[in-house]
């Protein structure tokens, strides 16, 4: 007779390895997403600590200065949140990963103890007298066949389960080399988070000194910011017009209605349309090296939050003399050059236009087919503030898009 009550606990052995073994995948998938998101953090604050380094001997504007120190802190902030949540899925990990092993141990020893009970009886029922008893004491050959199997059997099966408890004795200690790496890394967390805090308090402080000197002069700063959204809106405004512009004529050739909002394409142009919707995500950035200063859509102002600032696109703080490249295969559809030298280029891609502004240099002129990573200009560097920002859109019909989900993710 089999001992069923071996069997019972090692099968509850099994169940609460398989659990926690799958608990453990789900919490290391998410640690390992927490993780990357943490380090693209870390690498943004040090690129863009090089990159303000570079300008900060020819800066002169409190407005550029509050816009770095407001990107500091909001990304400080975000690098807080991203560890606590890591801190805390450790945290659960180890609390439940504790449990696991005291259960696993209370149930590894009642097997050792039931495993050593069976041994014990086996041996004093089954010595080899007794073998060989149980076997003559059969009444014929078939039945006595049958005892002999049932002793093999009996033998494999203990060694089986000997097996087994080692088994299970090792993925034991498994578990507890994961516990203590975990409270490693949650120590290794926690001593970064403290640095992380240390440094958000200090731009805070930088900050606030920064507000002051700017409330004294507010109305002057208001009317700065309502200025420059001005020159933004009127040149988005003309890059608007210019887009209608084409669609129109694209759907006139094509014998449509003029009052159709989307581009009437050729099968070049579709063909064109569709590898550039493919590659969402994993197009080039138009500047080899560089940051997001500012995200896309309506957003408070750094010195007022009643001023919105809206961005059709983003903003992306780079070295001086950056080269900008185009990030996609297209045509030069259209060049701008407004007097305030924010010169622009517009190419278009099927019904996708990608915008590149304030460059000053325009290695292109319209028409010009280009390819993806070709150089079409240079960025301009402001000389008051000595920051060098692209400012990139991408078009779909008409209507902007956000650029962040069309370039591939800084690794």
């Amino acid at each position: 007779m089999m001992p069923h009550k071996f069997i019972y606990n090692t099968l509850l052995l099994f169940v609460a390895l398989s659990f926690s073994t799958v608990l453990q995948g789900q919490n290391s998938e998410k640690q390992k997403q927490l993780e990357a998101e943490r380090q693209e953090i870390q690498k943004e604050i040090t690129a863009f600590s090089k990159l303000i380094s570079q300008s900060k001997a020819k800066e002169k504007s409190v407005l550029t200065a509050i816009e770095n120190m407001n990107y500091k802190v909001l990304t400080l902030q975000n690098l807080i949140r991203i560890t606590n949540q890591q801190t805390n899925l450790l945290t659960n990990e180890i609390n439940t990963n504790v449990k696991t092993i005291s259960t696993l141990k209370a149930k590894l020893q009642r097997l050792k103890d039931d495993y050593a009970k069976m041994i014990v009886k086996s041996y004093k029922s089954k010595s080899d007298q007794s073998k060989i008893m149980f076997l003559l004491s059969s009444s014929n050959f078939k039945q006595a066949y049958k005892r002999l199997q049932y002793i093999k059997q009996y033998a494999t099966y203990k060694q089986q389960q000997g097996q087994r408890i080692k088994k299970e004795t090792l993925a034991l200690q498994d578990f507890n080399k994961t516990l203590v790496k975990q409270r490693q890394n949650k120590t290794k967390l926690i001593d970064e988070n403290r640095i992380a805090k240390q440094d958000l308090n200090t731009a805070l402080k930088q900050q606030e000194q920064l507000i002051a000197s700017i409330n004294k002069n507010l109305e002057t700063y208001n009317a700065k910011i309502k200025t420059k959204q001005e020159q933004r809106d009127a040149l988005d405004k003309e890059i608007d017009n210019i887009i209608k512009t084409a669609i129109a004529a694209s759907n006139k050739k094509a014998g449509k209605s003029s009052k159709e909002t989307t581009f009437a394409l050729t099968p070049t142009e579709r063909a064109l349309s569709s590898d550039f919707s493919y590659n969402k995500g994993k197009l080039p950035w138009p500047v080899k090296r560089g940051i997001i200063k500012v995200r896309y859509g309506t957003q408070p102002s750094p010195i007022n939050k009643n001023i919105p600032i809206q961005s059709n696109g983003i903003r992306i703080v780079t070295n001086r003399g950056e080269k900008v490249n185009a990030i996609f295969n297209g045509a030069v559809h259209s060049i701008i050059v407004p007097k305030n030298g924010n010169n622009t280029i517009l190419i278009k891609h099927g019904n996708f236009y990608t915008v590149y502004k304030n460059l000053s240099e325009i290695y292109v002129k319209k028409g010009d087919l280009v390819h993806t990573g070709q150089e079409i200009g240079e960025v301009l560097t402001n000389r008051a503030s000595g920051e060098a920002i692209l400012s990139f859109l991408v078009y779909r019909d008409g209507k902007t898009q956000n650029p962040a989900h069309w370039i591939k993710k800084k690794g």
